[in-house]
């Protein structure tokens, strides 16, 4: 499909076009206060009416995402976690409320994206708002020893252009993990052989906004080129962890239970 080749990403290549399309429609700029429904919760959401990055509406893969994360909760649960591509911030406030998660958001270097999602946190009583960094896909990421174990995001396949930047990204988040304590064991339990949940680091990501399944292979395969193990676990939902993580895990068990 024609959409995941054509995108606002373009005009990523070249800085002044990209300035000049930014205070082109920071000067243009309206809202629009929308209430959602998420499992068991009502969340009120305030939309760009237009933004360049699409950081305007929640997309399908939002709503999807909560209902499937409210049904296997354990995969969440006691997680230090960060989002890419939050946009309004919707699904990171539900997890906050939902789970007391702790949650950072993240998206596009873009100070109006985050002044929207701090005001849609204080609209719906997450106070203090959620941490956020700004960082755009590729650039050195501002923390350099990051200590989620899990990240997450939500329908950000949109933009083929970017999918190098993203998997760039993505994997220093990943291989560049650094716990913020020894609790490894405690982390990746053992039973019989196999791990319980998920692995630490991971990557859980929604998809069901459709692209053309060659586009959508692209960033699959770009992963395992990086590194990547790419597992779907249904439903359109994909778990990314680095390839060797298991093997590191396993040797990390063994020195502790011989210590």
């Amino acid at each position: 499909m024609d959409i995941a080749l054509f995108s606002p990403s373009s005009l990523f290549a070249d800085d002044d076009d990209a300035s000049i399309v930014e205070e082109t429609n920071k000067s243009q700029q309206s809202y629009v206060e929308r209430k959602h429904s998420f499992p068991g919760m009502e969340l009120l959401i305030r939309e760009f009416s237009f933004h360049w990055l699409n950081a305007n509406l929640l997309w399908p893969g939002t709503f999807a995402f909560a209902e499937w994360l409210v049904q296997h909760r354990s995969h969440i649960e006691r997680r230090r976690c960060i989002e890419l591509g939050s946009g309004t911030g919707a699904l990171a406030i539900f997890l906050s409320r939902s789970f007391n998660l702790d949650i950072t958001t993240s998206d596009y270097n873009d100070q109006e994206i985050e002044e929207n999602i701090a005001y849609n946190c204080a609209a719906n009583g997450i106070t203090p708002v959620l941490a956020h960094i700004k960082h755009t896909w590729g650039d050195t990421f501002p923390i350099a020893d990051p200590d989620w174990d899990l990240v997450i995001a939500s329908d950000i396949l949109l933009y083929v252009k970017q999918y190098s930047n993203l998997i760039e990204t993505l994997s220093f988040l990943l291989k560049s993990y650094k716990p913020k304590n020894d609790e490894v064991v405690a982390a990746n339990e053992q039973n019989g052989g196999t791990f319980m949940g998920l692995p630490r680091p991971a990557f859980l990501m929604s998809w069901r906004r459709r692209i053309g399944k060659e586009d959508e292979s692209l960033f699959f395969s770009g992963c395992e080129v990086a590194g990547l193990e790419v597992q779907h676990l249904g439903s359109r939902v994909y778990c990314i962890k680095p390839r060797d993580l298991h093997s590191k895990d396993q040797k990390e068990l063994v020195v502790e239970s011989t210590a």
